[in-house]
């Protein structure tokens, strides 16, 4: 691993206005590579359309990307399941028109790899609302491998082995894994580390993200600043080193009013951890 080389940052954990902000934030943080939202270039591309000149004017990759999903409600775990990813009858075709433009977009801008949240997975394979998620997926999926590019399902919302099955029942080359460990806490289904290993062969890129594990069964955990969290940093890396990962591993912060700080934070901590690993 080259770990100077290999982290990033999620664009919107620096909420910007526009791209000038974000190429500023990026400077100030000396870090060079970039995940960057999709909605915003779709959806305000007035805005937004300058991006890619002041990335490469700044010599700033643009790894990846990200897309949402229409009607998302993450204010409770059971909003979220019910209103989640590619899940709802009543957004499916908001989200494919969506989904398609973001494609044109992650082709312009040269990504190999777009990741999204898909949605609660069930864990029974016979019910029919696992086959209409396949078969959703798998179109999904297609239309992303036409372009050439990877599609990356954000770990979390189902074990580890749940999504490896779903992974093996969907059989699409191009689906792949972006792994968060703070998504595993935050909604508690399993140890970090464990469904690193687990997943290990599918995933293509990392969200360096920490977090606290709910004291309350049916509530969300607690997102917190990289290293004062639960996840066992060391025994993360040591494990990605060992495998010898050569994806990304782009620091994302999505609560707290102190984003910029605690980025840099995450930054100097990943970097100090992995002299010693």
């Amino acid at each position: 691993m080259n770990i100077l080389k290999q982290i990033g940052v999620c664009s919107w954990s620096l909420q910007p206005e526009n791209p000038r902000v974000l190429v500023d934030c990026l400077n100030g943080l000396g870090i060079k590579k970039l995940q960057c939202a999709l909605d915003p270039l779709r959806e305000h591309p007035d805005i937004w359309s300058d991006l890619p000149t002041l990335c490469k004017e700044n010599g700033i990759e643009i790894v990846s990307g990200m897309f949402t999903c229409v009607g998302e409600d993450y204010s409770t775990l059971e909003r979220i399941k019910k209103t989640g990813g590619i899940v709802p009858d009543e957004t499916w075709e908001q989200n494919k028109n969506n989904i398609k433009k973001s494609i044109e977009i992650a082709s312009k801008l040269n990504l190999k790899l777009v990741t999204f949240h898909a949605g609660f997975i069930p864990h029974n394979k016979n019910d029919a609302s696992f086959k209409k998620l396949l078969n959703r997926l798998r179109e999904v999926a297609n239309l992303f491998a036409e372009a050439g590019i990877e599609l990356g399902l954000e770990t979390g919302q189902e074990t580890a082995q749940t999504l490896k099955e779903l992974l093996q029942t969907l059989d699409c080359k191009n689906v792949v894994v972006n792994f968060d460990p703070a998504n595993m806490i935050l909604y508690d289904k399993g140890d970090p580390v464990e469904a690193l290993q687990v997943l290990y062969p599918y995933i293509r890129q990392c969200h360096l993200k920490d977090a606290k594990r709910t004291k309350t069964a049916g509530e969300w955990g607690e997102e917190v600043p990289l290293g004062t969290g639960e996840v066992d940093w060391e025994k993360f890396l040591k494990f990605l080193k060992k495998k010898g990962f050569s994806g990304n591993l782009c620091i994302e912060r999505e609560a707290g009013n102190q984003r910029l700080k605690d980025i840099k934070i995450a930054y100097n901590y990943i970097i100090n951890l992995m002299k010693g690993v």
